[in-house]
């Protein structure tokens, strides 16, 4: 019978491999990723970030990293989550379809020249398509953070990073880390000295 402790070292293994597995092919694309943030800061814009579920969570650790600090006293960097404000996101869902929650508020909030990190384990997100979709008729930058093969976000966005893993706790695993590392890189550019 395998004990407790073997399935914990057991899910962090597979946790451990798919890290390895996702960086050995795509570390380049995460550092682009950071790089699209950074031009769309630099140049007067922000990053609006939206998920469902643990993604939505996500969204906001994110933008809560970017916007107070990831590791060090510096200026505020502009970054909003989607996923925040429960009277418009029931307003939307109620009134016309929890498909549109991000969609209008890109509308809302986005310019061209923002980006835009759209974050789904499946990559078929209906809202997350819309998103998408709207964000690229706004002129905005989109980065897909997704799962399993990318599924029908993959090739509406500007640039996919893929987990290329089917169970959704080590596809989130995952994103957190490249989130963590496109925070860091985004504030050690921009705020090199913490200014």
């Amino acid at each position: 019978m395998i004990t407790d402790e073997q399935r914990v070292r057991a899910m962090a293994n597979e946790s451990l491999g798919a890290k390895r597995d996702f960086f050995s092919h795509s570390a380049e694309a995460v550092a682009r990723a950071a790089g699209m943030i950074v031009r769309a800061m630099r140049g007067g814009g922000k990053l609006l970030i939206c998920g469902n579920g643990g993604s939505a969570a996500d969204a906001q650790h994110m933008a809560a990293e970017l916007a107070f600090r990831m590791g060090r006293e510096r200026r505020a960097l502009p970054a909003l989550a989607l996923t925040t404000d429960s009277s418009l996101l029931t307003a939307i869902s109620n009134d016309r379809s929890f498909d549109h929650v991000f969609a209008r508020q890109l509308q809302a909030l986005g310019n061209a020249g923002d980006a835009a990190l759209l974050i789904s384990t499946s990559g078929n997100s209906a809202n997350i398509i819309e998103a998408a979709n709207e964000a690229r008729s706004l002129g905005i930058t989109t980065i897909g953070l997704l799962g399993s093969g990318g599924g029908q976000v993959a090739p509406l966005v500007d640039l996919a990073l893929i987990v290329a893993h089917r169970e959704t706790p080590r596809i989130q695993e995952v994103h957190l880390t490249i989130e963590h590392i496109i925070c860091q890189l985004v504030e050690d550019e921009l705020c090199p000295t913490g200014e």
